[in-house]
């Protein structure tokens, strides 16, 4: 195996013996070294190879470090230059800076300062590279069914990208309902083993005397009703993936049964004395607190170990509140076009409701009212009248306080519903001392529509002044 290539720098110097000792210096630093005596020199350097950095002397006859700069920034604007010079004034500064330098440094060079620039500089073209690069593995991944442009979730697939191409074991967790199995199948379907088989397994939902079984396989009369031999989860799924959901729920004899396979990547049948080697990579998800079962002595330390090589947590849908209205457009199309009707969307009174409301079931639940909305929907958009009671229910808490504004002894009947609003806002804001978060609660809005209508009503007022 190559070692990495050490970082490339160029030094620009007209002065042979200052040019000599830096390049003595970040030879011993462990860099390697280009060495150009003029800034003509230099941008023919650029053009022939890749480089790391740049140091760049100001003042060379025929070109100058600041002409040189402006040469280089216009064909590789990526590669940081940092100016050196016995002529420090801040007019040059400014000017070297201008011209695209990265940094600035006087002559005789404090070799501390000179190392301090010199590893902030490769530190900034290191992460704009593993920036650009995790950009080019998120464009080419397949996502077909994960929506969301919320922190939380931008945060999860950008760790996705880096752990689909490798071979590692990776444990989902989360809630129920988040999604779990949408990202084992984005890993499986973003990996090497994309052309194998994706084998999905429930583990909560196989009784536990047959489990043994469904995942290795078992010989004929292996047991009663055993009449045929079969070939199990892990064969079936040879040269692609495993997906154990709800492992957490495995008994301690599977636990066993499981750790022995992924330590040695071999299976044995019921009812067989042969072993037979699997090529499998396994992703198991789980709603459960492993570590805490693993305190408890119910789960097993070392296949936690095993399974938990590389992480990932799907965040529930009350933090990544900002993925709603994304999500729902997708199920509003998804089952529009299946049952054959023609939706636009939700009503404002209805998007206000699922953005305050906490979705216990998350992704999940939220499908299955917006699917159940399609189904009852009398005109276009999804109003109040198709969702379930829980949430009408909801629906009505937020109206309650209006209708107690509107009785309060300090708003006139004469008022419109608009100026009645106004006031009971404003008077809510004053008795929370200004606490918009708190105002909001009372209100039953949220605060985001909290914040839209204080500033309608600041700029309704300076219109009036």
């Amino acid at each position: 195996m190559s070692l990495p290539r050490p970082p490339q720098i160029l030094i620009v110097d007209d002065d042979d013996a200052h040019r000599l000792m830096l390049s003595t210096l970040l030879k011993d630093w462990g860099f390697g070294v280009k060495e150009a005596g003029d800034g003509h020199r230099a941008v023919q350097i650029i053009r022939e190879g890749p480089l790391d950095l740049v140091l760049m002397d100001v003042r060379m006859p025929e070109m100058d470090g600041i002409e040189a700069t402006r040469r280089i920034r216009r064909y590789n604007p990526a590669v940081p230059i940092i100016m050196l010079t016995a002529y420090s004034s801040v007019p040059s500064a400014v000017e070297a800076l201008k011209a695209g330098a990265y940094d600035y440094l006087t002559k005789p060079i404090d070799f501390d300062a000179l190392r301090l620039a010199m590893d902030r500089a490769l530190d900034h073209t290191r992460l704009r590279t593993e920036n650009q690069e995790l950009k080019e593995q998120l464009s080419r991944l397949q996502l077909p069914a994960i929506v969301g442009k919320s922190q939380a979730m931008t945060s999860l697939v950008e760790m996705l990208a880096l752990v689909a191409p490798s071979e590692a074991t990776v444990l989902i967790t989360g809630e129920s309902g988040t999604g779990k199995g949408l990202v084992a199948r984005a890993i499986h379907a973003n990996s090497p083993r994309k052309d194998g088989p994706l084998v999905e397994v429930n583990c909560a939902a196989i009784p536990e005397n047959l489990l043994e079984s469904e995942l290795f396989g078992h010989e004929k009369g292996a047991f009663t009703g055993a009449d045929r031999s079969r070939r199990g989860r892990f064969a079936q799924a040879q040269g692609g993936t495993l997906f154990l959901d709800e492992v957490g729920e495995l008994s301690i004899f599977m636990q066993a049964k499981l750790l022995g396979v992924l330590q040695d990547g071999v299976i044995q049948r019921v009812g067989s004395d042969q072993t037979h080697n699997v090529d499998v990579r396994v992703v198991a998800a789980t709603n459960r607190d492993l570590a805490h079962m693993v305190r408890e002595g119910t789960f097993r330390e070392d296949l936690y170990y095993r399974l938990n090589v590389v992480a990932l947590e799907v965040p529930p849908l009350r933090d990544r509140r900002d993925d709603i209205p994304l999500l729902c457009q997708h199920f509003l199309s998804l089952y529009g076009q299946k049952n054959n009707r023609r939706v636009k969307g939700l009503t404002p009174q209805v998007m206000d409701i699922f953005m305050r409301y906490d979705w216990p079931g998350n992704v999940r639940e939220l499908e299955n009212v917006l699917e159940r909305a399609v189904i009852l929907m009398r005109g276009e958009y999804v109003t109040e009248r198709e969702l379930p009671l829980h949430l009408q229910k909801l629906s009505r808490d937020l109206t309650e306080p209006v209708a107690a504004a509107s009785a309060s002894p300090d708003m006139d009947s004469s008022l419109t519903l608009a100026q009645m609003e106004k006031r009971m806002i404003l008077r809510v804001l004053e008795e929370t001392g200004g606490n918009k978060s708190e105002a909001a609660r009372r209100l039953g809005i949220t605060r985001r529509t909290l914040k839209l209508k204080l500033k309608k009503y600041a700029e309704e007022e300076s219109a009036e002044n």
